[in-house]
């Protein structure tokens, strides 16, 4: 019987329902998650959450706790079991994601001679619908940019705000890279590297007007901020979390009228959109967001081939008839 080295455990290993064997195997799994994939914490609870939701089913299933040997027994039907057990209690997109963490997982065990389960091979995943960015219009973005400075009532938690939304927005930011800058990291200068998915550094421009917004947050801000704490902060002084920022957005485009779709990676897609508007080549884009594929990006194409439709259907002569 193989050994196992004791892990860390990222994502507690007794939360999944497995013999012995088969827990020991996810800790490995889980350690190369983290490791040498470079999976941020937030994946790994994902796909943490897919893998024990999928074994949970197996011990019903199966009326027992499910060990390597029982990976290899399955049949098609199983799964497919699985996949109806779970359609009932998510969506789409959710199901399509629980099987490719399945694979991952099963793929992983085959490749260190762990188990294998050749009846996987033959599911096939639901189609998607082919997601399109919702950016906002220019006009839009920059109301709710500068909405703070009105609608939230302490100064410099608008200065905060503002300077927060104006880097999703300048510089394309995911709202984690965003929040997990230091204070030595403050975007002071005309550009800063972000550490992105995958621990990913990429080089990204700073606008005057986001060096600016950074600065009157910096002045206004009234608690001490150390070098390597965090450039982002709470009103009780602690890390600035992300629900806030979210909760925040939400409350600001009700004031002003805007569509559920102006989340706070709303802005990061209007900064793609609207440097492709203004003829920004689609690879600088791809470097600019971070994306490890031009696929990802060239979403954005989609978006402005739409726009173009709507603007041709309601001006050309021809479209009307």
């Amino acid at each position: 019987m193989k050994t196992f080295p004791a892990l860390p455990e990222p994502v507690p290993l007794a939360r999944f329902a497995a013999a012995e064997d088969l827990r020991a195997a996810i800790g490995l799994w889980i350690a190369w998650l983290g490791g040498e994939r470079r999976a941020s914490a937030h994946t790994i609870a994902a796909y943490g959450r897919d893998l024990a939701g999928f074994l949970d089913f197996l011990t019903e299933h199966l009326g027992m706790p499910p060990d390597l040997a029982a990976l290899g027994r399955l049949r098609p039907a199983d799964y497919r079991a699985w996949l109806a057990w779970r359609a009932a209690k998510v969506e789409r997109g959710s199901i399509a994601r629980g099987l490719s963490t399945v694979r991952g997982f099963i793929r992983f065990l085959d490749r260190r001679g762990l188990a294998s389960s050749p009846a996987l091979t033959v599911l096939r995943a639901p189609k998607l619908p082919r997601s399109v960015p919702k950016p906002l219009s220019i006009d839009d973005a920059g109301e709710l940019v500068e909405a703070p400075a009105a609608l939230v009532a302490s100064a410099w938690q608008a200065s905060r705000d503002i300077a927060v939304l104006t880097l999703l927005y300048g510089c394309g930011l995911r709202i984690s890279e965003a929040l997990g800058l230091r204070r030595a990291e403050a975007p002071l200068r005309e550009q800063i590297t972000i550490t992105g998915k995958g621990r990913k550094q990429r080089i990204v421009p700073v606008l005057p007007a986001v060096r600016q917004a950074v600065a009157d947050y910096l002045a206004a801000c009234p608690w001490p901020l150390t070098s390597d704490g965090p450039l982002f902060v709470g009103a009780r002084g602690g890390p600035l979390n992300p629900r806030l920022v979210q909760r925040q957005i939400a409350l600001l485009r009700d004031a002003l009228g805007l569509p559920e779709s102006a989340t706070p990676h709303a802005l990061r897609h209007s900064f793609a959109t609207h440097l492709l508007d203004g003829g920004g080549d689609l690879r600088a884009i791809q470097e600019l967001l971070g994306h490890a594929s031009l696929s990802t990006t060239q979403r954005y194409t989609s978006v402005e081939s739409e726009r173009l439709l709507a603007v041709y259907n309601a001006a050309h002569p021809r479209a009307r008839g």
